[in-house]
């Protein structure tokens, strides 16, 4: 019986969510292979046991899953506890002509996948280790100038210079409590009297808190985003001479990094090992300074670590045995 063929695909294996897609998303998009979404789930208990397995994950896939099954993708790109068996067993059912590449730290040997993809900031290491600051993404300098002119109305007409305020909220590691929440909105209004403010939160900001914010700034001329229509954050990084970024969120202090602005670190109280060396290297990277009240100019080159990890997975590629029964692909 002869092996089951493989698509000239790339699959991006996930629970999902946002924040994990945009990950495996981000480094398929350099690769210039059509993309398949899986968006994944494993019943219980192997959901709570990933990324241990033992027998078949793809007989243990929730309902609502997306099917794994032949024919197999020359790459897969998997992100999360959950993808990791389903990952492995892609590889054997493949006959190893599958390049398997997982991002984040997996917890499991390394060896597990021809690359692994973690921040540096997780002190991941072994032979086919690839550390990257941060994590991949979908944002480039050619997405950043498209959704400037998209965004012009909105933003053009608030005069310069612009500063992005990019605020995330209470984590494991940082706590976002009534005294932070008044202390950024201290800021906030001083630095309102300088320049004009785009300003856009995350799911864990909380609707209280930014609305705490935007009241504050009423009448001084500052761009909150609610929430409501097309999320603009694209055209805030586009538009931006420069940001404030809460000190809780590493992909948004790494997506500002792309645009080679300066990027000013708002302390929360809290913090990590990890978060520690994080913005220990963007500081030594030139990237980031803490923030000291006010808002300065510096350049450094922007930061392309998706395509730097994108450019060691084309390398593997290519020195991969290429299969002799690959089928044409269709993106999802």
């Amino acid at each position: 019986m002869s092996a089951a063929p493989i698509e000239n695909t790339c699959w991006t294996v996930t629970i999902g969510t946002a924040g994990m897609e945009n990950q495996a998303r981000g480094l398929a998009e350099r690769l210039g292979f059509p993309i398949v979404a899986k968006r994944v789930r494993l019943t219980w208990p192997w959901n709570k046991l990933a990324p241990f397995h033992f027998g078949s994950p793809f007989s243990r896939l929730a309902a609502g899953s997306d099917p794994i099954a032949p024919p197999w993708p020359r790459i897969a790109i998997g992100v999360g506890r959950e993808s990791i068996p389903l990952m492995r067993a892609i590889k054997q059912a493949s006959g190893g002509r599958t390049l398997l590449v997982q991002c984040q730290d997996p917890r499991v040997p390394s060896t597990q996948f021809d690359l692994v993809v973690p921040p540096e900031h997780d002190n991941v290491s072994g032979p086919n280790v690839f550390p990257i600051l941060g994590s991949p993404n979908r944002i480039t300098l050619q997405k950043l100038a498209g959704a400037r002119a998209q965004f012009a109305d909105r933003f053009q007409p608030l005069p310069a210079p612009r500063l992005a305020v990019l605020i995330g909220g209470k984590s494991k590691a940082y706590r976002f409590d009534s005294a932070a929440v008044e202390n950024l909105t201290h800021a906030l209004v001083e630095l309102s009297k300088t320049m004009s403010l785009m300003i856009t939160a995350s799911r864990r900001t909380g609707r209280d808190n930014v609305a705490r914010i935007a009241s504050a700034l009423e009448g001084r001329g500052a761009y909150v985003w609610n929430g409501a229509g097309e999320n603009p954050y694209l055209g805030v990084l586009g538009w931006a001479d420069a940001f404030l970024v809460t000190a809780d969120s590493v992909n948004m202090a790494c997506d500002a990094a792309v645009t080679g602005k300066p990027v000013h670190i708002f302390p929360l109280p809290g913090g990590s090992a990890k978060f520690d060396r994080f913005h220990q290297s963007l500081t030594a990277r030139g990237i980031s300074r803490p923030f000291k009240g006010r808002i300065e100019q510096w350049d450094y080159a922007p930061l392309d670590e998706t395509g730097r990890a994108a450019k060691r997975i084309a390398q593997l590629l290519d020195v991969c045995a290429k299969p002799t029964d690959m089928k044409p692909g269709a993106s999802d």
